[in-house]
């Protein structure tokens, strides 16, 4: 029996004495390369495979409906958005607030989005705005009340007749509360980027 366990080491030691240094350096070569583009946000992102989220697909399906006559215009860089869920009305179903960063959604009052139900219904369109936006512990119709920045200012939403104002920049200008939380925070960099 040992004989056999030294004849296998010996077999093992004999095979790892062949020279596998090329394959070995082209894998760590391409591991390196990898690694550091991704570390550096410098890696191509555009052929990834796309995530596969029903919310995604929801919201992608819903952009591609609303922004019909848009689509001719638009570049395959302005073609991206930004989403993240909350229950805005305590019905154990996320609404999506839906937000876009570049120059066609965008200008100097902030950008467009909107908020979307669960079903991918539009609750509002809005405009003028900048993020994220918060979303305060206090609520009205049974939504919570709603933060915009634009202009440098923070505006209060709250919602009236199952909407939220369009236009953030002429409504009551407040301080963010402590307690509010942060939603659609586009410019933190956490939050993935989705094309329609």
């Amino acid at each position: 029996m040992k004989n056999k366990i030294l004849l296998l080491i010996g077999i093992l030691a004999l095979h790892s004495c062949q020279n596998k240094n090329d394959s070995k350096n082209i894998v760590k070569t391409i591991i390196q390369d990898t690694l550091s583009k991704t570390i550096g946000g410098t890696a191509d992102l555009s052929d990834a495979p796309q995530k596969d989220d029903k919310a995604v697909e929801l919201i992608r399906k819903q952009l591609n409906v609303l922004l019909k006559s848009d689509l001719p215009a638009l570049t395959k860089d302005d073609r991206y958005f930004y989403y993240e869920e909350f229950d805005l009305n305590n019905d154990k179903k996320n609404e999506y607030f839906v937000g876009f960063s570049n120059s066609y959604f965008c200008g100097s009052g902030g950008c467009s989005g909107y908020i979307l139900n669960n079903d991918g219904s539009v609750i509002n369109k809005f405009t003028v705005t900048d993020f994220p936006i918060c979303v305060t512990t206090s609520s009205t119709e049974k939504f919570y009340d709603l933060i915009f920045e634009s202009g440098g200012k923070f505006h209060l939403l709250k919602m009236k007749g199952g909407k939220y104002p369009s236009n953030p920049s002429v409504q009551e200008v407040v301080k963010v509360q402590k307690e509010s939380r942060k939603v659609l925070d586009v410019n933190s960099k956490k939050l993935e980027k989705y094309s329609f």
